[in-house]
């Protein structure tokens, strides 16, 4: 404040002339609250208050809501332009991504197929479909083969003399011969039965090799007298049936095979052709441009579908914008964030400005582009930093009734003691 009554003096007394002794009365007398936040004129000056700010810095935000799943980096640490500084949780995204991948995958390999064409072995499957169509035209149109109605009359002379078999019943041999083995079982049956009585008494009868003979004999004699009943009374009625069945079947075999192809099996085997020799050029002509074009699309889509569920999970994440020092950073882990509130601030803490927003409408106009100014600072009494104007905001703002513009002065040099917001006092050169 003393350093700023000064400077307003000795500006005064340049400009009006004034007495020493009046100068001094000047800067005993107090200033009134208002004059502080009002531009300083002397001349060709224009003295303003500003404050220490970098270069570049930026609040940043995410695009998404969320909550805080990983700090990445501390504040005051420096971070590289595309470093990640937070995360938030993020499994729902990760999930989404996974998915439109999958799908994504499931089109290219769609298409991939189509352009491919069929295989070789799915062409020659087809065509071997075809030629057994044709063939199946050429046997019906040639009706049945010399051998295959030799085969089916020598099918019907079997069936018939089974038939006759069947119908005559057993021979006098068989007969013969089926009393013979009924003598033998008796005979063997007599003398099981002769030995086993000799020791019947045993206590041990149940388990001795004369039970165990009788027993087989038996069994024997049985079996003999059962085939010997079963041939003298002859095939049965059903034994009959069934051989006059096999005779109608081997004549109706050999009737279909003599009877020439009937218009409705030979319109099938020709239906049956042409369905496979449009399979077969359906195979050979590949897809049609039209399928290839819609898959394609489909494709296009899927791509879409992946890089907007990336851009979902990229979002979850906040990366530097370029290098710098992260100044402060607002949520801690298991915090929520919303979408588009700051999160951190990052600054290029290796260059420096001033700003000030001083500048009335009637002094901005005195003020240039590329002017000189003089920089003091209240936390460093004595020293002063040479700069120039490097930017004047074109659009103003109202600021207590006084419509003000925002003045960006770069110093020649810097002192390494100055922070971001220390307060400084510019003395710009102005045009007359």
């Amino acid at each position: 404040m003393k350093q700023r009554i000064v400077l307003t003096l000795a500006a005064l007394a340049v400009g009006l002339g004034l007495a020493a002794c009046a100068a001094k009365e000047q800067a005993a007398a107090p200033q009134p609250e208002a004059a502080a936040a009002t531009p300083i004129r002397a001349n060709n000056q224009v003295t303003v208050d500003g404050v220490v700010v970098p270069v570049r810095s930026a609040d940043l935000s995410l695009a998404t809501s969320g909550i805080v799943d990983e700090v990445l980096v501390a504040e005051g640490a420096s971070v590289a332009a595309g470093d990640p500084i937070l995360r938030l949780r993020a499994a729902r995204q990760a999930a989404a991504l996974a998915q439109a991948e999958a799908a994504l995958a499931a089109a290219e390999a769609r298409l991939a197929e189509l352009k491919a064409g069929a295989r070789v072995q799915e062409i020659e499957a087809a065509a071997a479909a075809v030629d057994a169509a044709t063939a199946q035209i050429d046997r019906l149109a040639a009706g049945a083969r010399a051998e295959e109605i030799a085969a089916a009359s020598a099918a019907l002379d079997g069936a018939r003399a089974g038939l006759q078999r069947v119908q005559e019943g057993a021979s006098r041999d068989q007969l013969i011969a089926a009393e013979a083995n009924v003598a033998n079982a008796q005979a063997a049956l007599r003398i099981a039965q002769a030995a086993y009585d000799q020791v019947a008494g045993q206590p041990d009868i149940g388990r001795r090799p004369e039970a165990l003979e009788l027993e087989r004999a038996t069994n024997a004699y049985n079996a003999a007298a059962a085939q010997l009943d079963d041939l003298q009374a002859g095939a049965s009625d059903a034994d009959v049936a069934s051989a006059q069945a096999a005779v109608r079947q081997a004549q109706a075999q050999l009737d279909s095979v003599r009877a020439p192809a009937r218009p409705a099996d030979l319109a099938a085997a020709q239906a049956e052709l042409r369905r496979a020799q449009a399979q077969l050029d359906l195979l050979k002509a590949g897809a049609r441009a039209e399928t290839i074009a819609a898959v394609e699309a489909d494709v296009a889509s899927a791509r879409a579908a992946v890089d907007q569920a990336r851009a979902a999970l990229d979002e979850t994440l906040l990366l530097a914008p370029f290098a710098g020092t992260l100044a402060e950073l607002m949520p801690e882990v298991g915090e929520p964030v919303s979408a588009g509130m700051p999160a951190a601030r990052l600054a290029d803490l290796t260059s420096w400005q001033i700003e000030t927003d001083d500048l009335t409408e009637l002094d901005v106009v005195r003020v240039a582009e590329g002017a000189q100014a003089l920089l003091r600072f209240d936390a460093l009494p004595g020293v002063e930093l040479s700069g120039r104007v490097s930017q004047i905001k074109p659009i103003g703002v109202n600021k207590q009734g006084d419509i003000t513009y925002t003045v960006v002065i770069v110093p020649d040099q810097w002192d390494e003691r100055l922070r971001w917001n220390m307060t400084a006092v510019a003395t710009i050169t102005a045009a007359r």
